[in-house]
């Protein structure tokens, strides 16, 4: 029996390389990676955080996650590009193709993350680590932007290989190769060690992966239970899950939120702002062929309180003006007229749209979904602004707003692994 062999393939600042590739070949003749440059909320605004950096913003300590307003402040003449998720998800299918063309099984982890099971595969496309460079050339070549691409026995060490040094670059970490290329890794680098678990094992003086690997499990059940057991098998480089077909997470939910450069004040402005996030969640629906049953809204007062609500629907959809109808029927019940600085929109427990049952009891959305599909059509193919609704104009408003893909859509890597 051949012994397993797994790659990880990361793209390299996957939403900035994303957005410098788009930008190049539609003529800019500024790439955004050589220049002190983020992606993350709106570069008029200026409200929002930082999604992802390019390597020259890391030299002003820009951080994935702080305020634009933060970033500003440590260097003035920031580039700040708009997340785009419809290209984010183009150019993650892109890679896609390509990762099929050397295995069958696939399986993805986040939208800028693969795992590839080149079991055996080496009987087609010979040595896992001279394919993994031609992978990787490949990626670079054909699309534009840059992955690294870790190899192991399973998929924690292939994760944890694939972050050991960036960009462009393919390493191994094999068991045999723990002791010298993770166990003198900070401990706050082991994958599922935060920074509170992080915090409480530098409390007892475990600074490396390697001290944690040595630590006595039993002391790690004591203080931490069964997450202490988990991290200390990560130490040693433990776990067995299988690569899993398919192609895609099963995600728990879509949402998009958006903090408003003005107090939304009146019924109208919120409905707007609740539309512009109904219309990117329900193409995300569409385009990952989803139908939502439960839909809720919430927001956030100028004094910072925070409220929602939800309503399970009696049928499935994805239709834009049904959802939207919905959100805005749950709005009016909950808000009580206070200036509000931010919305947001959620759809989950998802289920496939391969099966649509109508009911006798609600109105007949098929015309709408139509135009729906139309409109997705023209977007996909010109840009998210390419149409837009009457509504909008010189209403101040986007829209379409957000877009991407939030980390806890994507259940944590142990119910994966």
């Amino acid at each position: 029996m051949s012994k397993s062999i797994i790659f990880h393939i990361d793209v390299n600042s996957a939403y900035l390389s994303w957005e410098a590739v788009y930008r190049l070949q539609q003529g800019d003749p500024l790439d955004l990676r050589t220049v002190p440059s983020v992606v993350g909320g709106d570069p008029l605004t200026r409200h929002g955080i930082v999604l992802a950096k390019s390597i020259p913003a890391k030299k002003y300590a820009i951080k994935t996650g702080e305020t634009l307003y933060s970033a500003l402040a440590k260097c003035p003449d920031l580039i700040i590009a708009r997340p785009n998720y419809l290209l984010f998800r183009q150019c993650s299918e892109a890679l896609s193709l390509i990762l099929r063309d050397y295995s069958p099984l696939i399986q993805q982890f986040s939208v800028d993350e693969y795992f590839l099971d080149f079991t055996a595969m080496d009987l087609l496309f010979g040595d896992p680590l001279a394919t993994a460079y031609k992978i990787k050339d490949r990626i670079r070549n054909e699309l534009g932007f840059t992955v690294n691409i870790g190899i192991s026995t399973n998929k924690l060490l292939a994760k944890m290989a694939s972050e050991l040094q960036k960009p462009d670059q393919v390493h191994t970490l094999f068991p045999e190769e723990i002791a010298d290329k993770m166990w003198p890794l900070p401990v706050g680098e082991l994958f599922m060690v935060g920074r509170a678990t992080t915090r409480q094992l530098l409390s007892r003086n475990i600074k490396t992966i390697g001290e944690l690997a040595h630590t006595d499990p039993r002391l790690l059940k004591a203080i931490m239970k069964s997450h202490g057991l988990l991290i200390w098998n990560y130490a040693h480089g433990i776990e067995n899950s299988p690569v899993r077909r398919g192609g895609r997470v099963a995600v728990k939910g879509m949402g998009n939120s958006t903090t408003t450069s003005f107090d939304v004040k009146n019924r109208r402005e919120a409905h707007l702002v609740l539309l512009s996030l109904v219309e990117t969640v329900s193409a995300r629906l569409r385009h990952d062929q989803y139908f939502a049953r439960l839909i809720s809204i919430s927001f956030r007062t100028h004094e910072f309180l925070s409220y929602s609500h939800q309503r399970q629907l009696s049928h499935a959809t994805d239709c834009t003006n049904e959802l939207w109808e919905i959100a805005c029927q749950l709005f009016d019940e909950l808000w009580k007229d206070q200036p509000l600085r931010h919305l947001g929109v959620r759809a989950s427990e998802l289920c496939q749209n391969d099966f649509l049952q109508f009911s006798f009891f609600t109105k007949d959305y098929e015309r709408d979904r139509k135009v729906d599909q139309a409109v997705d059509i023209i977007r996909q193919r010109f840009g998210s602004q390419a149409i837009m609704r009457s509504s909008y104009l010189h209403s101040g408003l986007k829209s379409m707003t957000g877009g991407v893909i939030a980390e806890e859509e994507y259940p944590a890597m142990t119910s994966l692994l």
